[in-house]
């Protein structure tokens, strides 16, 4: 898909944080029932397998289920599958999870797994009117991992301005990148052409737009 993309860096400021991956997680730590056969397979004390964990887990599950076999289809397609299929199973899994709630204490893990849902469920349920959305931010998560780490290099941006700027460039390494173009490859060669270039015809070096320059022919050769 052609177009510019602003760095989930800017995107991640702006959506809530509703990832079906970050619920699902504590509900799966409390039922991982392969973790606890390790863990008494080498002599340590196991952990207690919450039955309303493993049933979350499962009703999770089934959502991703469904969004593997749609991953790929249009907008359109995913939000007509999401209706027909996903929106059944949250209106179930939101009625489950507001009759079991009442019954745990407010300090038991299982419990805030359950309030995290419960607090924030209108951005959960946002996937089901718009096929863009995804049920995780897991892709959001791996593009700041460089970021992440480079912070350990370079520390501070030095001013806010010196953020807007990092950002900006992000995005447009990001852009480049989710086009199929090299962005080191389109930097340079936009960098060496952009001062001679005609100002109305600066669309030409966008991402989804740009050529490089033919090479002479004695480089070609």
């Amino acid at each position: 898909m052609k177009g510019f993309r602003l760095h989930p860096l800017l995107l991640s400021r702006t959506s809530p944080d509703a990832s079906w991956v970050h619920a699902r997680r504590p509900f799966f730590v409390l039922a991982d029932v392969a973790a606890a056969a390790r863990r008494k397979a080498e002599g340590k004390t196991i952990s207690v397998i919450s039955p309303l964990a493993l049933e979350a887990v499962r009703r999770i599950d089934a959502l991703f289920d469904i969004e593997r076999a749609i991953n790929g289809q249009s907008i359109e397609q995913r939000r007509a599958v999401r209706q027909e299929l996903s929106a059944p199973l949250v209106v179930d899994l939101e009625r489950w999870l507001r009759e079991q709630r009442p019954k745990l204490s407010r300090g038991n893990d299982l419990a805030k797994a359950m309030d995290y849902m419960l607090k924030r469920w209108p951005a959960f349920t946002r996937f089901l009117d718009d096929g863009r959305i995804c049920l995780s931010n897991n892709a959001v998560e791996r593009a700041l991992r460089g970021i992440a780490l480079g912070r350990k290099s370079w520390l501070f941006a030095g001013s806010d301005r010196g953020g807007q700027r990092a950002a900006a460039m992000y995005s447009l390494i990001v852009t480049a990148k989710l086009n199929d173009i090299d962005p080191q490859a389109w930097l340079a060669d936009v960098l060496a052409r952009i001062a001679e270039h005609p100002a109305q015809k600066i669309d030409e070096l966008l991402p989804w737009n740009w050529r490089p320059r033919s090479l002479p022919q004695t480089q070609a050769a």
